[in-house]
């Protein structure tokens, strides 16, 4: 019985492929390492907070969530966002500033748990990729683009990336050559390792010590900016801060960085998923990924979540289980606890130009390619996301575009489905009819009108219900079949009720048939079955059918001008 509870409070832990698990979590943590650091340096929180995000949210991720080969650690979209965060509340409260922005990480991952605990997991990522590629690749342009100046040996000007962009002319006529020569390196390391290599050691790891190297031995008497000490050992613990003038603005960021961890962590379980064949535990991993995030910034750490590199090495080097992502967290642990004073020398500019290149891997170059090809409308929805995000704000980047991209979805549904909106006054194969009910409408001469509905009725669909039934000839019954309709929005049937009005008002036979007990119950909450007598709601189309012939023998129709005739007769 304890057993089955671990095994369902924890990740799926089990001991039965140690060797591939240790083995991929110490390959983990060589790709994390110069990663944590970058991270740490650019978001302007410290080095040392990139490692204990890496050791907080990795630890307490891998130990809770609900994905055993997920490696979660600061990425390039938390780590922007983080550094917007940072930069905002330090501007605005320069003592307490910093305290406040790992508050900011204690509520992302509060509500990162309350979103696992309400079961929105599978919501988190219900949007259109356009959006999501548009504001992932705005969020690499905004990690390149804050990477110029430490890349080019310069501070960050003021005003984030606005600023930097209206800077790039002066940053460029003031470059410190050392330390452009020192990113340039870094880069080419990255970019031209051949892949037989990086089997045994990541390129990034290679660029930071031979940069590093470099920096000691050839530019001894230049100017360099480095990291400079990392405090040796465990971190002091943060409370959290609140300044009641940013407490809005607090709460709003943490459910930002909150949100985009979420989406950023599904994303990479999908990708886990389809490397190892599994399939992960949506909820349960934002609720690990929350308790890490909660941890991490109770630590001063920056923000986490599912990283793909680290994931894709981890898996790709044999780990099966969430031990490895433990074992990646202890050694980085290990490293904080012993090691980072050994990190002091590392050179800003080889630090950013590794960020650099991880904000050129989150460009969605694979849809930017393509996306013109695909849909003028999906492009136009990418890049105006895109452009949105670098620029204004992220969240209203995504809020934007998920309006406009439903709404244009909507309208394109609403199109396809009013095409299933129609009018039958004889046998002229709109519909599949048997031979009786063909019968049936040949025999009414016209004055039979079946108004056929399919597919769900959403609300965009009420102006082909009115359209039609305003388009409807002269008729003595009305047969509204609802047979093939599984959903029945409010709209659609406040439209299907004018139509019965309508009909009514004009003194037709109304008939209601195939109303199943969900779109029945929603008719009667409405009223509108307590509109007509109660035979004439039926579930049978042909009988409906016998019934309204039989009407419209018994009771021959006078056209307008006859019954003016005689009424003057008599």
């Amino acid at each position: 019985m304890l057993s089955w509870i671990l095994m369902e409070i924890t990740n799926r832990i089990h001991f039965d492929n140690l060797r591939g698990d240790i083995f991929g979590g110490l390959t983990a943590a060589i790709v994390s390492l110069p990663l944590a650091l970058a991270f740490g340096v650019a978001s302007g929180a410290g080095a040392i907070a990139g490692l204990y995000g890496a050791v907080c949210v990795g630890f307490f991720a891998a130990l809770f969530g609900g994905t055993p080969t997920l490696i979660s650690e600061p990425t390039g979209p938390m780590t922007v966002v983080m550094t917007a965060i940072v930069a905002s509340l330090t501007a605005k409260n320069p003592e307490l500033g910093l305290p406040m922005a790992f508050t900011v990480v204690m509520l992302a991952g509060i509500f990162q748990i309350l979103f696992g605990i309400f079961k929105m997991g599978k919501y988190i990522t219900l949007m259109p990729y356009s959006v999501i590629s548009g504001f992932m690749s705005g969020i690499g342009v905004i990690l390149i683009i804050l990477q110029i100046p430490p890349f080019l040996g310069q501070a960050a000007p003021k005003g984030g990336v606005l600023g930097t962009v209206q800077k790039i002319p002066e940053l460029l006529s003031n470059i410190n050559p050392p330390e452009a020569i020192l990113g340039a390196i870094t880069l080419a390391i990255i970019f031209l390792m051949p892949s037989k290599f990086k089997r045994f050691v990541p390129p990034q790891l290679l660029a930071l010590v031979i940069g590093t190297l470099i920096s000691l031995f050839f530019f001894q008497g230049a100017e360099i900016r480095r990291i400079g000490d990392i405090p040796v050992g465990l971190p002091t613990l943060q409370m959290p801060t609140f300044s009641a003038a940013q407490m809005i603005t607090m709460l709003v960021d943490g459910a930002v960085l909150g949100m985009l961890g979420c989406i950023d962590t599904l994303l990479t379980a999908v990708i886990a998923d389809s490397l190892t064949r599994t399939e992960h535990k949506s909820n349960k991993e934002l609720i690990g990924q929350g308790i890490g995030n909660l941890v991490s910034g109770i630590c001063g750490g920056l923000p986490g979540a599912g990283a793909t590199m680290g994931t894709v090495v981890n898996i790709q080097t044999g780990a099966t289980t969430a031990l490895s992502g433990i074992t990646r967290a202890l050694i980085l642990l290990v490293v904080v606890l012993w090691a980072a004073g050994l990190t002091k020398s590392i050179p800003m500019a080889v630090l950013a130009g590794i960020a650099l290149k991880v904000g050129i891997d989150i460009l969605d170059w694979s849809f930017l390619k393509r996306s013109h090809k695909i849909s003028l409308k999906g492009t136009l929805i990418m890049y105006g996301v895109l452009l949105l995000t670098v620029f204004v704000d992220l969240i209203v980047a995504v809020g934007v575009g998920v309006f406009i991209a439903n709404i244009l979805t909507i309208d394109r549904l609403s199109e396809l489905q009013a095409q299933e909106v129609k009018t039958i006054t004889d046998n002229d194969d709109e519909i599949l009819l048997s031979p009786e009910e063909k019968r049936l409408l040949n025999q009414a001469n016209g004055r039979i009108i079946l108004f056929y509905l399919s597919g769900p009725m959403i609300f965009g669909v009420s102006k082909a219900i009115a359209r039609e039934h305003t388009a409807m000839k002269e008729a003595d019954v009305l047969i509204l079949d609802l047979s093939d309709v599984p959903l029945l929005g409010v709209t659609a049937s406040l439209a299907i009720e004018n139509a019965i009005k309508d009909a009514i008002d004009k003194s037709l036979q109304v008939f209601i048939v195939g109303a199943t007990s969900k779109i029945q119950h929603r008719l009667e909450r409405l009223g509108i079955l307590a509109q007509l007598p109660p035979d004439h709601v039926l579930m049978d189309r042909t009988i409906a059918l016998q019934q309204a012939v039989t009407f419209v023998k018994t009771h021959p129709h006078q056209e307008p001008e006859d019954f003016e005739v005689n009424q003057l007769n008599n």
